[in-house]
């Protein structure tokens, strides 16, 4: 191996299998469409640190389940609801971040996480499509910049966030989405189309795992997304 191959390998960050998990570090309930696959229910229930944002908890509460922290700036969520969990409720008034992030960053700050914490987001689509386009990009900037490891896991599927080589957890006629901004060395193996450095977001959509697990490779951060049940 020559010596440049050599620093890029070196540079190149190399993970081990990921997969869908029934537990994560934090789990931040969003005010989207309420999760009600198995997966994502199973998650939340299982939560370590579980942080309800804002208008979220309301739904959250009707399923008997009671989050640690509620973050948010109180818009959305009743009187009622304020004056019982009063001592849970952290506002943060200012619009510069959304509520996502606020959770984020709350959880950061106030729990005691290990080095690169797995954080999952659930109900963090549906309804207005500008928060869900919002919220799946900021998964890109919490890897990159909040040093975490995040999940969302929506009704039908779950995105996460690697880079380098990493292999990933699927199952025959999986359908698999990836999305990249700035790759220019990306190739697959275990996936029914090979993959390249696309030019155009939609480029990678649709694809689709042919066994037990495919690897991705690329010089840049990537974002995944797998399908809860086979193509029928």
């Amino acid at each position: 191996m020559e010596a440049n191959d050599a620093g890029r390998h070196t540079n190149q960050r190399i993970e081990t299998m990921k997969e869908l998990k029934n537990e994560y570090d934090v789990v931040i309930l969003a005010a989207g469409d309420f999760p009600t696959d198995v997966a994502a229910m199973r998650i939340l229930r299982n939560a370590k640190h579980l942080i309800a944002c804002d208008g979220a908890v309301e739904e959250l509460l009707e399923t008997n389940i009671e989050p640690e922290v509620i973050v948010g700036d109180g818009d959305s969520v009743s009187a009622a609801t304020k004056a019982k969990y009063l001592s849970i409720f952290h506002t943060i008034e200012e619009q510069e971040d959304n509520d996502l992030t606020k959770a984020t960053k709350y959880a950061l700050r106030c729990f005691d996480l290990k080095e690169k914490p797995t954080f999952c987001y659930l109900g963090a689509t549906g309804k207005r499509e500008d928060h869900t386009l919002g919220n799946i990009a900021l998964l890109i900037h919490y890897y990159k910049h909040l040093n975490i490891a995040p999940t969302m896991v929506t009704n039908y599927g779950w995105f996460t966030v690697s880079q380098g080589k990493t292999t990933f957890a699927a199952f025959p006629k999986q359908q698999v989405s990836i999305f990249q901004i700035g790759c220019k060395r990306m190739e697959s193996k275990g996936l029914k189309w090979n993959i390249y450095p696309f030019s155009e977001f939609w480029q990678g959509t649709l694809n689709e795992a042919v066994g037990n697990s495919f690897t991705i490779e690329a010089d840049s951060a990537y974002l995944i997304y797998q399908t809860h049940k086979p193509k029928e």
